[in-house]
């Protein structure tokens, strides 16, 4: 399991200490938004976001898509609201999330029709921030 050191470790040369304290401040949110919520396979919620954020780390990707990676199930998956994230994050990190959780959340009947929905999701969401789909 990536562990958030491993994340630090990985953008320390290319952010500044402002920065990484912001990445630290999604990191303790998250963690409280996902605190005692566990994946199916028993590992603790909290691993597919940091999992995701090691990614974008490795693409080289910037800090708010970063924040965005760590907050990306926090809408759909807890009692956070948007509001929330804007307040304490910005409006970027909150649209970004908007848009993942928008391609996330579809619930037509047939396979065709959800990856139809889908594609146009994803369309319509690199129209507004590219980083939307490497989340």
């Amino acid at each position: 399991m990536i562990r958030f050191d491993d994340i630090l470790d990985k953008v320390s040369g290319s952010f500044g200490e402002k920065e990484i304290n912001q990445l630290k401040k999604a990191y303790v949110f998250a963690a409280r938004a996902h605190k005692g919520q566990t994946r199916r396979s028993g590992e603790p919620y909290l691993s597919h976001p940091l999992e995701v954020t090691s990614m974008l780390a490795d693409m080289d990707l910037d800090q708010t898509t970063l924040i965005a990676g760590l907050l990306h199930d926090v809408l759909e998956d807890t009692d956070v609201t948007a509001t929330e994230i804007r307040e304490q994050f910005g409006q970027e990190v909150a649209d970004l999330i908007e848009g993942v959780t928008k391609i996330s959340r579809v619930q037509e009947s047939s396979p065709e029709v959800r990856q139809a929905e889908t594609i146009r999701k994803i369309i319509l969401a690199m129209i507004n921030d590219l980083r939307i789909i490497f989340i």
